[in-house]
């Protein structure tokens, strides 16, 4: 090789390498954009919250008083519906993806749905209110409740689920399949006794990922009718004058975390302003603990698991 191709070569690669520094820096500097705006927004959000919070804020029905309004009509609302969501999406998300990676036929049909979930992530969650105002209030009748939000959320987090569940399976080395199928084991018992466990962690980290998401969803809930203003909580199962029966409170009305926010900050007082910061910081700390509770499960299942 001649001497000028030596340095031509040499050259060409101090290039790649400078752009490669530069490409490092530029992407240095908007991380950098991005963690300081986060980080300010919350310590802003922080500083206005904390002298708030209290049991009384807790424990408290909204009011038209600032100083006396409370949060535990919008918590309770948006643990119920929270456990709905969890209750339809996950088992319906795990099973179809289980079909659809270990027991569907590969054609077009299963590309075309693949395709379509796929896509589905993707779309705006007011759409999905709009089907569940369609579907679960009118039609199925179940009204503006509890169980038509939960539903129209489960619905919003069904891709997720299914796509978290099979990249969680197709994680699983071919080897374990084909070691189970010659040791005579069906299609379900492979399944059940080794493609499951294995890929238990990061299932539930898109599952914890899907509710995360859905906590904070805000459209859906008021498409489906959440009220702004709510003093009364859902009849607890056996309790009241008739008893309540224990899935009463499926059809009551509701609202949520991010609802009770928005009317607060829609008013022109200061004083709502830092009830919605403190109201905001709580659900904050909601979606940090679910990521975490899956941060320390996916940790736990993974050190037991022995391939």
């Amino acid at each position: 090789m001649k001497q000028q191709d030596i340095e031509t070569i040499r050259a060409v690669v101090a290039r790649a390498r400078k752009r490669d520094a530069l490409f490092g820096v530029l992407g240095i500097l908007a991380l950098m954009i991005c963690v300081l705006t986060l980080t300010t927004l919350i310590v802003d959000m922080t500083i206005k919250a904390i002298p708030r919070i209290d049991w009384e804020f807790i424990t408290s029905f909204p009011s038209r008083r600032p100083e006396s309004a409370g949060i535990l009509s919008a918590w309770v609302g948006t643990v119920l519906v929270m456990l709905v969501t969890a209750v339809a999406a996950v088992p319906l998300g795990v099973a179809a993806g289980i079909y659809l990676e270990e027991y569907a036929p590969k054609n077009w049909v299963t590309d075309l749905i693949e395709i379509n979930i796929t896509n589905l992530a993707g779309v705006p969650s007011i759409i999905y209110g709009l089907l569940a105002l369609g579907l679960f209030v009118y039609q199925f009748g179940f009204g503006q409740s509890i169980l038509s939000a939960g539903l129209s959320l489960a619905l919003l987090i069904l891709p997720v689920v299914i796509v978290a569940t099979r990249e969680s399976i197709r994680a699983i080395p071919q080897m374990i399949r084909e070691g189970a199928y010659a040791c005579g084991a069906t299609t379900w018992q492979t399944v059940r006794d080794h493609i499951l466990p294995y890929s238990s962690a990061g299932i539930l980290t898109g599952v914890i990922i899907g509710i995360a998401r859905a906590i904070g969803e805000t459209a859906p809930v008021i498409t489906i009718g959440a009220l702004t203003f709510i003093a009364f909580l859902p009849p607890a199962p056996f309790t009241g004058d008739p008893p309540a029966g224990p899935f009463d409170w499926l059809f009551s009305p509701f609202t949520v975390m991010p609802i009770q926010m928005f009317n607060w900050t829609s008013r022109p007082e200061h004083a709502f302003e830092i009830n919605a910061a403190a109201a905001g910081f709580i659900l904050v700390l909601m979606t940090l603990a679910m990521t975490s509770l899956a941060i320390w499960l996916r940790y736990h299942l993974r050190k037991n698991i022995k391939w």
